[in-house]
């Protein structure tokens, strides 16, 4: 996380104080920089840089208008799995030509406003979805452009929420029965079947689990062809991890060339979604501490930021490096980090050990630009945080804080 460093014992954000950011806008507060984000896109980007391809990043990771925006600038396309990512991308400027849309419950409104805007192409993930996608461009008068979801039975060897291309994940098209898809495709009068899709999971740390779904996937693109398909399209997905705690991630440019070598000397366009990969290390969530409190068993910092804010750690038991906003140099003690949300899940961080905290100072939640503010909810009727830009030595809102006046307004 290189934009995100202490000079003095003071957290910063590119040029900018975790501090004046506190002071300006509160707590719970998701600060984003501007230059990670373009750094992580263009590095991931480049990698590919020897075949034909177009990095098509994944909506779900950070789904900000404005940061779908930045990255439409830098020659991104857009990975969606729903009507409203649809909306968000087209609100922020994507090229429809760009947009890719992936996930299982595509519904007849969601298709036709698709079709209608001219996207790319679908991920189809079961027969029932192709069947109801010709309909609605019959219905329309439009051919839609279609690739299939293959599930290749690969072990990720990720968090099982978060593995999706394995037999008993509710993703794709088994591999044994995709080759009779792509037969029922031909016989439509409105799909055309154009591409091949794998996505085998999220936070992958290692080569092996993307090797073997390649050799499948390209064993399979050999069988697609003899039927007939033309085949301008693989979709390798994304899911290329990043380091939260001691996880040792394959490098982007290692990763690249290792998926290159299969499209080298074809007449394909490979497709990828990455998210976590350019979104996760480019952002951070601040907090501050409301209260300590001292049991027989435990020490606690209760926090102003709750499992409403950032799921994570409750929903995966995932890890989340914690620190002090400003240094100092206490003494160590193990704490929970919990939050004020009437839930024992409710918690960042247990059995951490950290500097002796005191009530009213800051701590900051590394690697939370990814799935965290678009996974927040308003459980206990909790307004959702602000979300905050930084780039250089300026700050801007690109999501302000909600109001109870907001969390009401749909009620009335």
């Amino acid at each position: 996380m290189s934009q995100f460093k202490y000079n003095q014992g003071e957290l910063f954000i590119e040029a900018y104080k975790a501090t004046s950011l506190i002071e300006q806008y509160g707590t719970p507060l998701y600060v984003y920089s501007q230059a990670a984000f373009e750094e992580q896109f263009l590095a991931f980007d480049s990698a590919f840089k020897a075949v034909t391809h177009l990095t098509c990043y994944s909506v779900k990771a950070n789904s900000n208008i404005h940061i779908l925006s930045l990255l439409g600038k830098l020659g991104a396309g857009v990975d969606i799995v729903s009507g409203g990512e649809l909306f968000r991308a087209l609100e922020a400027g994507i090229a429809p030509s760009r947009i890719v849309y992936s996930g299982v419950g595509k519904k007849y409104q969601e298709i036709k406003d698709a079709l209608s805007a001219q996207i790319l192409l679908f991920n189809v993930e079961s027969l029932a979805e192709l069947f109801a996608i010709n309909a609605v461009a019959a219905e329309l008068n439009v051919i839609a452009n279609v690739a299939f979801r293959i599930n290749p039975d690969v072990d990720p060897k990720t968090h099982p929420y978060i593995s999706t291309g394995m037999k008993n994940n509710k993703f794709g098209i088994a591999m044994e029965n995709a080759l009779d898809a792509y037969s029922e495709a031909i016989k439509l009068t409105n799909i055309n079947p154009i591409g091949i899709d794998c996505h085998i999971g999220s936070q992958l740390t290692e080569l092996a689990p993307f090797k073997e779904a390649l050799e499948k996937i390209f064993a399979f693109y050999e069988k697609v062809v003899a039927l007939g398909v033309d085949v301008q399209y693989i979709d390798f997905g994304g899911g290329l991890g990043i380091q939260y705690n001691q996880e040792t991630p394959p490098k982007m440019h290692e990763f690249g060339e290792m998926v290159s070598k299969y499209f080298i000397d074809k007449n394909i366009t490979l497709i990828l979604e990455p998210g976590r990969s350019i979104a996760g290390n480019s952002g951070i969530l601040l907090t501050e501490v409301v209260y300590t409190k001292e049991t027989a068993t435990k020490n606690f910092l209760i926090v102003d930021a709750a499992m409403n804010d950032l799921v994570r750690p409750s929903l995966y038991d995932s890890y989340h490096g914690l620190k002090e906003v400003v240094e100092h140099g206490r003494a160590e003690t193990e704490y929970d980090i919990v939050g004020p949300i009437c839930e024992s899940g409710d918690f960042l961080a247990k059995e951490r050990v950290l500097p002796q905290v005191l009530a009213k100072e800051h701590l900051v939640v590394f690697s939370a630009g990814a799935y965290g503010f678009c996974m927040s909810s308003n459980y206990n009727t909790r307004p959702r945080a602000a979300e905050i830009l930084v780039s250089g030595e300026n700050s801007r809102v690109i999501r302000r804080r909600e109001t109870y006046e907001d969390l009401l307004a749909l009620e009335k």
